[in-house]
């Protein structure tokens, strides 16, 4: 439980519904695991090739591994309320108006990871009949990511959407940087 804590941002807490905690701390160690397996790729690719033997497939591991990290550190963000959204203007607003921003940010995002979700589809299922030289690994295995990462975001889109409009979008971290008025 503890190393489970130890992952899930506790920011925006009110925005964030318990039951996806494990997801994200999943989501956590699964970028973390592309990260070190990108690194250590690309360190054997170095080293194969400066010994002028070259394993070819590494660099498609290493696509992979890439591709995999970004879209797996996407769905973080959005659940962690970092990178998609306006939070710089948003963080020192308050009722109405804040609210309505919150909300159309999140829902143009939910419109990006459905078009991500869709299309996604399209591409990964196209892909299962392309296959990359020399490995003969499916394209599939590059773009599936797509489509998940999208049914991700869409996910933690909707949880913040359904707690920012009952709880409100205004968080304690976010009181705690207003600015003191002056008289």
């Amino acid at each position: 439980m503890s190393d489970q804590r130890a992952l899930v941002l506790q920011r925006h807490r009110h925005l964030k519904w318990p039951a996806f905690d494990k997801l994200e701390a999943a989501l956590m160690v699964l970028c973390g695991m592309c990260i070190f397996m990108f690194t250590l790729a690309v360190g054997c690719d170095v080293v194969t090739r400066t010994l002028g033997r070259p394993w070819l497939w590494l660099q498609q591991v290493t696509t992979a591994f890439f591709a995999w990290g970004v879209f797996f550190g996407m769905a973080v963000a959005t659940r962690r309320n970092d990178h998609f959204y306006l939070s710089e203007i948003t963080k020192r607003m308050t009722g109405a108006p804040r609210s309505t921003i919150e909300i159309v940010n999140r829902l143009i995002v939910l419109v990006v990871a459905l078009l991500l979700v869709w299309f996604g589809w399209q591409n990964a299922l196209l892909d299962m009949g392309s296959y990359r030289m020399p490995s003969l690994i499916p394209l599939a295995v590059y773009t599936g990511i797509v489509p998940a990462a999208g049914v991700l975001i869409a996910l933690f889109t909707i949880e913040q959407l359904v707690n920012g409009w009952r709880n409100g979008f205004e968080g304690p971290e976010d009181r705690d940087n207003l600015p003191e008025l002056v008289e």
